[in-house]
């Protein structure tokens, strides 16, 4: 069975700021704001959120079919993903269009202002869930708003249960849609701020918006995650990262351990220790893709976790 990953893949050309945005933005001059970051190190990487988690998935042997739109320029990419066997069937090419590209910029606190050209991501409709079989569970990720609700349906209509993970799609719904994907989804997975945005626009608390699903995921950044699920809170500590170098792709390396213990039908508490070890490992690299444990050794920092967090709970 696979793990069906709808969302977007794109070229990333991430800017590092030797300094802090704070430094630079004067809060009283935010209405006329012009600031511009002197970035001498800057480098481009294979991302979007689809490729991302289907990269992270596939470090664990977890199966990601991945479902995207992209432009003329993906080739490159494309080799990428053939040298590490990720399945390319249902990623269409659309004519005339670029593939979609984000321009990030990360200061000394790992702060980030991104741009982001949609690019082919806009024709993600293109592609129907119905074409992929064998699918297990899935992701609808941030991609192009048609695509998403299209996708979103096709999976409730076909009973294969699934993530909502608005992230920066947040800014395209407004409250009545959000619900609408949410009354249609198991499991929604936001970050703090994200948690916040969709209070306000629902008009609900995270535990009325829990009540909706089997699961909701807070991520908390350098605090580790909420999981309200089963009537519960399950708070899970972060896994400590070897170094901290790059939190791009953090969160979708978080969502890959997710989906992976879900499709398995582990407790809640496995799977955000997984996904918290995911994004342990992705933090140490630059880039989304640039990691390359072997499965042996994520399952020695996952059982190092759970040591340490067992010797924590004890004292």
């Amino acid at each position: 069975m696979s793990i069906l990953i709808c969302g977007s893949l794109a070229f990333d050309t991430i800017m590092v700021f030797q300094d802090q945005f704070k430094n630079h933005i004067l809060p009283d001059k935010i209405h006329a704001l012009s600031v511009a970051f002197y970035v001498p190190e800057m480098r481009r990487e294979f991302g979007g959120t689809a490729g991302n988690i289907a990269y992270n998935l596939q470090l664990l042997e977890g199966n990601p079919l991945i479902m995207a739109t992209v432009g003329e320029d993906f080739s490159p990419y494309t080799a990428w993903l053939n040298q590490h066997k990720l399945n390319t069937q249902h990623i269409k090419t659309i004519s005339n269009s670029y593939t979609a590209q984000a321009f990030i910029t990360t200061d000394t606190d790992d702060n980030q202002i991104t741009a982001f050209h949609p690019g082919a991501m806009v024709e993600s409709h293109q592609n129907s869930v119905k074409e992929a079989s064998g699918v297990s569970v899935a992701i609808i990720a941030p991609d192009g708003r048609d695509g998403m609700f299209q996708h979103a349906r096709e999976c409730f209509d076909a009973k294969i249960p699934f993530m909502f993970d608005p992230g920066q799609g947040l800014p395209m719904f407004n409250g009545e849609e959000l619900l609408h994907f949410i009354d249609m989804a198991d499991y929604l997975a936001v970050n703090d701020y994200e948690s916040q945005i969709i209070q306000d626009k629902t008009g609900l608390s995270l535990e009325q918006l829990a009540a909706k699903v089997k699961a909701l995921i807070v991520t908390l950044g350098g605090c580790g995650s909420h999981i309200y699920a089963d009537g519960q809170r399950f708070e899970i500590p972060c896994v400590k990262a070897n170094a901290v170098v790059d939190p791009t792709g953090c969160g979708d390396a978080y969502r890959a351990g997710l989906l992976y213990g879900i499709e398995r039908g582990w407790d809640w508490q496995a799977c955000g220790r997984l996904a918290a070890t995911m994004g342990a490992i992705k933090i140490a690299s630059r880039g989304g893709q640039n990691h390359k444990p072997t499965r042996t050794e994520i399952e020695a920092i996952y059982t190092q976790a759970l040591v340490n967090e067992t010797k924590l709970e004890n004292t």
